[in-house]
């Protein structure tokens, strides 16, 4: 067949014109060395071998076209480490669908893309049915399929990556046209970063009148996603969740980043993967959506999950269709376990219920074992020595500031401090309060946080606690610099940390002369203490810290009051408080 070819033309564009799909052209592509994306741009030269390399006969043009400038290769899609196979293992490797996560800012349109996307509604699902919440499902894409996780947020992607669990091929990052990048969009960004998986962009709502995608397109490049079309590596999808407009080249560009990912696994080997989300049912026990990574998984198979186990008695797809077995990347609803295991907790196949027994028993006693001994995460007191282990190559720093003009010299004056090779990375930053957000990228990233005039909410206190995450928390840009020039050294001093003994909320205030103001007050959690530092909170900001100088039940001075009493509070130096504020009582206590 002829085809007339001009001076320059992109992939998708060939694709077109030659009426085959984008992946078969970019596979020729790459077997004749060249590393390109779908709009990505190639010269004549290049797409007539191609061409006729899949039988066509290329004419020469009858108008003479402007050269345009050929673009860099694209670089190769940076993913997650790959298992290493066997020569024996090799042979039986085959092509599994991409798992995809979609991420992004509340509001921007993420399950609206997805409901779109697989052409049903998560709200008009059947109340108890068995794909209720099932967290997985799989579409059809020009007879190929792609696995869609259908996660909460980036706090359930970052939590499963925080237990160990590599899951996703690709994160589509969907960020509104009309909104930009927001604090939730550079936290999905770094959670996908830490989990090393390539990034796509969609640009939802372009069929809003206030649609500025290039305003989009510049936010995402001041984060280093710079747009292909700009001459980054970055592919950005204009899409529109209410038209539909858009999803069929998001779906297409999916299959062409998980085509040079090259993703494979062997169904014949023994079957494991990892628990998508777990649940209690009434009828039907325990119910788990197992997401398979290696091997075919089949009714009547024993399988050992995380701290539990149990012989699969019935298994189900996402549709609630019964399914015999499942192969890599399909999510299957099971049920025969007996407990509901935790979402990141890893399975894998064994020969026999007693041996599942042994291995389950193996586990406790070391989890016990563990919890026995000091904590594995990386803290400021510790990055000296681990890194003169050849342990860690780099300080994984959460930034956390109370505004934004505060990030930029902290972040710019820790960036210069390098010590012997060792350097300071930076996971994320954003404004605020340090959230459990913070801490499970922590855990997943391996990070060390820094709090700058931020207090540290409840839930990331308890979580940093069971995890071992090391939270600093300063109020004086030089004692960060300070702080951590001398961790990079091994010359920190031991660490004094605030450990929280309760908190109080202000009922009534009263300014008694000669006194101050006095917090007429109810411990809601904890315990008040006389011998306290506290802290005042208004809104979750921190308006002012001092000692506790008084603590009253009715006349009567105390020394501490319990969670459900009301007391009398006073703290020095306070001359600001309102009702509804609270008070929260911390002591100073070694580390370590």
């Amino acid at each position: 067949m002829d085809i007339e070819l001009p001076a320059a033309i992109t992939v998708r564009e060939l694709a077109d014109l030659m009426r085959r799909s984008p992946i078969e052209l970019i596979k020729e592509l790459m077997n004749a060395g060249v590393m390109a994306n779908i709009n990505q741009q190639i010269d004549y030269d290049t797409a007539a071998i191609v061409a006729e390399e899949m039988g066509f006969h290329v004419v020469e043009p009858t108008v003479e076209e402007p050269v345009v400038e050929e673009q860099a290769e694209a670089a190769p899609v940076a993913t997650r480490p790959r298992r290493e196979y066997s020569a024996e293992e090799v042979k039986f490797l085959r092509t599994r669908p991409p798992v995809v996560t979609i991420l992004g800012h509340v509001d921007h349109g993420k399950t609206s893309l997805l409901d779109v996307i697989r052409r049903s509604s998560v709200q008009a699902s059947e109340v108890g049915g068995i794909t209720q919440h099932i967290g997985a499902y799989q579409v059809d894409v020009k007879g190929q399929r792609i696995t869609f996780l259908d996660t909460p947020g980036h706090e359930a992607f970052a939590a499963m990556r925080a237990r160990g669990a590599s899951v996703t091929d690709i994160a589509v990052l969907v960020v509104a046209a009309d909104d930009g990048v927001q604090p939730q969009t550079r936290e999905a960004i770094a959670h996908a970063r830490a989990a090393q998986v390539p990034i796509v962009v969609a640009i939802n709502k372009m069929d809003l009148a206030a649609a500025n995608p290039d305003h989009v397109k510049q936010q995402l490049s001041d984060l280093g996603l710079v747009p292909e079309d700009w001459g980054g590596e970055t592919i950005c999808v204009p899409v529109s969740a209410r038209t539909k407009a858009g999803i069929d080249v998001l779906l297409d560009t999916l299959l062409i980043v998980a085509e040079m990912a090259d993703l494979k696994a062997n169904p014949r080997a023994t079957a494991e993967g990892v628990v998508v989300e777990g649940r209690l049912d009434r009828a039907r026990g325990a119910i788990a959506t197992l997401l398979l990574q290696e091997g075919t998984l089949e009714v009547g198979d024993t399988i050992v999950v995380g701290t539990t186990y149990g012989r699969i008695r019935a298994m189900f797809d996402y549709t609630g269709a019964p399914l015999a077995k499942a192969g890599p990347s399909t999510p299957a609803v099971v049920m025969g376990l007996r407990e509901v295991p935790a979402a990141g907790d890893t399975f894998t196949e064994v020969a026999n219920e007693r041996r599942a027994r042994e291995i389950v028993a193996e586990r406790i006693e070391e989890q016990q074992a563990k919890s026995a001994g000091a904590t594995s995460a990386l803290t400021l007191d510790e990055i000296f020595a681990q890194a003169q282990a050849g342990k860690v190559q780099s300080l994984n720093l959460i930034l956390k500031a109370d505004v934004q003009g505060s990030l930029e010299p902290i972040r710019q004056s820790l960036e210069q401090i390098e010590v012997k090779d060792l350097s300071v990375t930076f996971v994320h930053e954003g404004v605020g309060n340090v959230a459990e957000s913070d801490v499970q990228l922590a855990v997943a990233a391996n990070a060390v946080i820094i709090g700058f005039s931020v207090g540290v909410d409840a839930s990331a206190e308890r979580l940093a606690a069971a995890e071992g995450v090391d939270i600093r928390l300063y109020d004086i840009i030089y004692r960060v610099i300070e702080d951590v020039e001398k961790a990079l050294t091994g010359m920190l001093e031991p660490e004094y940390a605030e450990v929280l003994q309760g908190r109080a909320v202000v009922r009534q205030v009263y300014r008694i002369s000669r006194v101050g103001i006095i917090a007429g007050s109810q411990v809601t959690e904890g315990r008040a203490s006389r011998s306290a530092i506290a802290r005042i909170m208004r809104n979750g900001e921190l308006i002012h810290r001092g000692r506790v100088s008084s603590l009253k039940r009715f006349t009567e001075d105390v020394r501490e009051v319990a969670a459900g009493l009301e007391c009398g509070i006073g703290v020095d130096g306070l001359n600001d408080l309102q009702e509804d504020d609270v008070i929260e009582f911390y002591t100073r206590e070694i580390v370590g």
